[in-house]
């Protein structure tokens, strides 16, 4: 798998990758989807959309809506007669002083409305009930008869009276409900009327948990800083890097400060702001670790602790720390998605790879991230963030690739080893077999190859590989209980190691397997 870091151009993932370097890959530009045609909004003229890439953040045009005409007016149809009186009406109740309602309301017995519109629609709104006329407060009192003109309507018998009275009891219940809610709202405490419900008080002092994301965040950006580098003619870049000891010692990429390795300008700035001039100590183009020194370190440095990445489960909580496209002390999370992946990168000056058994997580990490900390649920850091692969150039607009949720971090119990031989010597210690691997080579393995110069410098004889009987032509598809699917995984797995440990490997010859037992070598320096 290749991978991009810090907008570096790397290969696209093969099968088995190229012999470096590294060839810049092709960016495919998205295409352009056909927009539908706008519907021209009745009352709103939207602004024109950006174009691609001339604003600093993406925005995706607004679609308007189709606004639906206003129906046309039509004159409001004449109400309908209010009710004649009962002929003999009944009795009135003890709480009204008038004859009950009549049984029929009089908007069932106007005549249909004439239609309006071209096909008669929308309808016109039905006549008001003769309970709801008059000024808009239901006419008279309660139980009052109506007002009507014309001759009284005989009285209907049958279920009308049961009828009539349902409807007057509901028509009561709601006047009640309504007269409550009216009365409670009039007695509110300020007596504005308001019925706003107030929350209560907040904490003077909101604290949050220590082992929080907000907690664990807060305890370890003190030791994050924003790498600046740039080289004798002004180019550079932005990384990120973390507090390695009190001595001023801080952990990052190699692909970060390549440009102001030499005769560049190198500086550290902390989450407070205060800026440190630095100097690299050391780089390993290899492993894309580094370490930097600031020139007068402020006193009280708190390096961050490190966890074991061997005991890192998928699926783990993580927490990426950086400073993506210059934004420093950017908080993300995700989870470990995957372990032992075997990635190949390119560095900032897009010559040899990098290799590394990488720590996979989602957590959102993108040009700028590199070389930050990949802290766990403790806060302790299990990665330094490397890599990521990207789709196509980064999507709308083009320009910089940026995350989607596939980005990979050094595994810390490598980068720790790789840290010490830097502080110590000032240059990186391999381990290694001692054969030359063909990287383009379209087998399921790590195949020796066979051509492009002797069998001794193919195979060194007196190297581990030649002292455990390989030759050029064998296909190792395992190295220390893992299975190798290429060369740059077999790389990767072996720079996991250090030089004299000795682990067991596997290969085919004429498609028969051996396993044989290997005692690592070493290399000091990068070629």
């Amino acid at each position: 798998m290749s991978t991009e870091n810090e907008g570096t151009a790397a290969p696209t993932p093969p099968a088995a990758p190229p012999v470096p370097p590294v060839a810049a890959p092709v960016d495919a530009a998205p295409a352009a989807s056909a927009a539908p045609a706008p519907v021209d909004p009745a009352t709103q003229q939207l602004p024109p959309t950006p174009a691609p890439g001339t604003e600093p953040t993406q925005q995706l045009p607004h679609t308007p809506a189709a606004q639906p005409a206003a129906p046309a007016q039509h004159p409001a149809p004449a109400p309908a007669p209010a009710p004649a009186y009962a002929e003999n009406p009944a009795p009135a109740p003890a709480y009204a002083e008038s004859p009950a309602p009549p049984v029929t309301p009089a908007y069932a017995q106007a005549p249909a409305p004439q239609p309006t519109g071209a096909e008669g629609w929308p309808p016109p709104p039905p006549a008001a009930p003769a309970y709801g006329a008059g000024d808009g407060h239901g006419g008279g009192g309660w139980g009052v008869p109506l007002a009507t003109e014309g001759a009284p309507q005989p009285k209907r018998k049958g279920k009308g009276g049961l009828i009539a009275g349902v409807l007057a009891a509901a028509l009561l219940a709601g006047g009640v409900g309504g007269g409550v809610g009216y009365w409670a709202a009039e007695r509110s405490g300020d007596g504005s009327g308001s019925t706003t419900v107030s929350a209560g008080n907040t904490p003077k002092d909101l604290k949050r948990d220590a082992g929080s994301v907000a907690g664990l965040a807060a305890g370890a950006l003190p030791s994050v800083v924003t790498i600046e580098a740039s080289a004798g003619d002004g180019e550079g870049g932005t990384g990120t890097g973390f507090v390695y000891d009190q001595q001023g010692h801080i952990l990052t990429n190699n692909h970060v400060v390549a440009s102001a390795a030499n005769g560049g300008k190198l500086s550290a700035t902390f989450s407070d702001g205060k800026k440190y001039e630095a100097e690299v100590v050391g780089r390993a183009q290899g492993y894309d670790v580094a370490v930097i020194k600031l020139k007068n370190p402020p006193s009280g440095l708190k390096p961050l602790p490190l966890g074991d990445s061997d005991k890192v489960a998928v699926g783990d909580s993580t927490i990426a720390i950086g400073a993506p496209f210059g934004l420093s002390n950017t908080v993300t999370t995700g989870i470990v998605s995957a372990k032992n992946r075997p990635v190949a990168s390119g560095d900032a000056s897009g010559g040899k790879n990098s290799y590394m058994s990488a720590l996979q997580t989602d957590a959102s990490i993108n040009p700028g991230n590199s070389g930050g900390p990949l802290l766990d649920s403790r806060g302790a850091v299990i990665g330094i963030n490397s890599a990521i692969q990207s789709a196509g150039n980064g999507g709308f607009g083009g320009g910089q690739a940026g995350s989607i949720g596939l980005g990979f971090a050094i595994p810390v119990n490598q980068a720790k080893n790789v840290a010490e031989s830097l502080i110590k010597t000032g240059k990186p210690v391999y381990p290694v077999i001692s054969v030359s691997v063909d990287l383009a080579a379209k087998t399921d393995g790590a195949k020796i190859s066979e051509t492009g110069a002797s069998a001794n410098e193919l195979v060194d004889p007196n190297g581990p590989a030649g002292k455990a009987g390989l030759k050029p032509g064998d296909i190792i598809t395992e190295l220390g209980g893992k299975p190798i699917d290429s060369g740059p995984t077999l790389i990767s797995e072996i720079w996991t190691y250090k030089p004299g440990d000795t682990v067991k490997l596997t290969y085919l010859r004429g498609g028969k397997p051996t396993t044989v037992d290997i005692t690592l070598g070493s290399r000091v320096g990068d070629k």
